[in-house]
Parts: structure tokens; C-alpha cells; sequence
């Protein structure tokens, strides 16, 4: 079996993939001086909490905090006798290559959603991925990455605003009943959550003028369902998008003969 590992900026997700379907999905705090017996120590936990018996024989990892790889190379050698693929590496395959300004490294998991979306979509497809920042990823009829867009995500945005206005309390985002807020809270989730999907909308349109041909778009990360609301331009909305990219690329590196 496959694991799958996903590292962000503020958190971790290691997912067991059968071949056909995710049987767990578990999520850790993103901690560059995790060992990887203390990776270990959590994940066989959880894995038999939930009474799931997987032999994990291949371990993939894409990771947008460089200092956390060494860890978890160590630990899926360790504890799982493999050396994992890590998404942006040289030896790791991508079924079609970036099309970006020489030198320019895309995220890997912005890698991972680009091919996520042309394996389900077929191309032209923009994604909308809610995390740390909120990255708009576009993607080419053949599946390649060819840009995108990065905003500060919200949750980061509400806690500037926390830690830079002293009066104003730290809220969760939400919905707001009404745009005009008649209090303090009201004021602050009216401006981010109807903020945020101006912005949402704005890029989006801003995208496919400049793409100059019809595109879905999908939603994917935590928050994607509550901007879904607002009815921003969504054309689906996939919570293992990511994931699911990731899949593709170690099938893709073992159908090519990736060691």
C-alpha cells in the first residue's frame, strides 16, 4: 500500500491509499524538529485506533517545508524499509512537466494539484487551494502547471489582524447573516468572509480573460465548502484533491519505471 504524505506550512497529512480508495486520513501539526520516531509513534497510534491493517510497501511525500523532508525520509526507511518519492526532486517523474519562467520551482503540492485536476478533469481547469495562503493553480489542456496566483490565506489574514489591532478580538471565520456588521465581530467576519470571496470571484474572472478559454474551477482545503457558499464560481469542490495528485504521480513514476 501507498502512503501518502502531504506536509504544509501548518499541518501534516499522511493518507493510506489501496489502490482504489483512501483508507485513513490523519493529520499532525507541521513541526520541523519532529524525529521520525516521534512520526512513528503518532502514526502507529492512529492507524491502530482506527483498526487498520495496512502494509505500507511505498511512501510519497510532498512537502512545502524543506527542513521536515530529512524526517520523513528517515522515518519511511526506518519503519517502512522504502525510500520515499519526494514531489519537486529530480528523481520523482511528474507526468507532465511546468511551464514556468526558468528557474521558477513550483510547490509541490501545487504539482500534486495539477495533476490531480487533469486526471479528473481533464485540463483547463483552474484550483482554488485553501491553506496557509490560498493558491490559484492553472492548469493546461495536457496537464501541465503553467502559473498562478498566492494570497495571504484567510486564517492568516484574520490572526494579522488580531496581532496587529490590539482592540479587535480573534474570531473564526464564518458565514455572516448579514454584510453590514452592527458589531465589532460582525464587522470583522463580514470583511473577511465577503473579502475573500470578492477576491475569490475577482481572480478567478481575472484568470480565465486572461486564459481565453472556458475552464472549470475547483475548490479544494479546508474552507473551500464555506467560500462554495458565496457562490464564488466553483465548478466542484474536492477535499483529497491533493492527495488524490499524489497518487497519480507514484503511479505515473512506477508505470515509468521510477525506483
Amino acid at each position: 500500500m501507498l502512503l501518502a504524505i502531504d506536509c504544509g506550512n501548518t499541518n501534516t497529512v499522511f493518507s493510506i491509499w489501496d489502490g482504489e480508495t483512501f483508507l485513513c486520513t490523519l493529520r499532525t501539526s507541521t513541526h520541523h524538529a519532529r524525529t521520525a520516531d516521534a512520526y512513528f509513534t503518532w502514526y502507529s497510534t492512529l492507524v491502530k485506533h482506527y483498526g487498520i491493517e495496512a502494509e505500507i510497501t511505498d511512501v510519497i511525500i510532498a512537502s512545502t517545508v524543506p527542513r521536515v523532508v530529512f524526517n520523513l525520509r528517515v522515518f519511511a526507511d526506518r519503519f517502512f524499509g522504502c525510500r520515499p518519492l519526494v514531489v519537486g526532486k529530480p528523481e520523482c517523474l511528474l507526468p507532465m512537466n511546468p511551464r514556468v519562467d526558468e528557474g521558477t520551482v513550483p510547490g509541490p503540492d501545487r504539482l500534486a494539484n495539477a495533476a490531480a485536476a487533469f486526471d479528473r478533469h481533464g485540463g483547463n481547469v483552474v484550483v482554488v487551494d485553501f491553506g496557509t495562503a490560498t493558491n490559484f493553480d492553472v492548469v493546461a489542456a495536457d496537464g501541465a502547471y503553467v502559473g498562478g496566483i498566492i494570497a495571504p490565506g484567510v486564517n492568516l489574514s484574520l490572526e494579522a489582524l488580531h496581532q496587529g489591532a490590539a482592540a479587535l478580538p480573534h474570531i473564526d471565520i464564518t458565514r455572516p447573516e448579514k454584510v453590514i456588521g452592527t458589531n465589532t465581530v460582525g464587522c470583522i467576519q463580514s470583511g473577511v468572509y465577503w473579502g475573500y470571496s470578492g477576491l475569490i470571484e475577482g481572480l478567478i474572472s481575472r484568470i480565465k480573460t486572461e486564459y481565453g478559454m472556458p475552464m472549470k474551477v475547483v475548490g479544494t482545503g479546508g474552507l473551500a465548502p464555506l467560500f462554495d457558499q458565496a457562490d464564488v464560481g466553483f465548478d466542484a469542490i474536492e477535499d483529497d484533491l491533493t492527495m488524490h495528485g499524489l497518487t497519480v504521480i507514484h503511479r505515473y513514476n512506477k508505470d515509468n519505471g521510477s525506483k
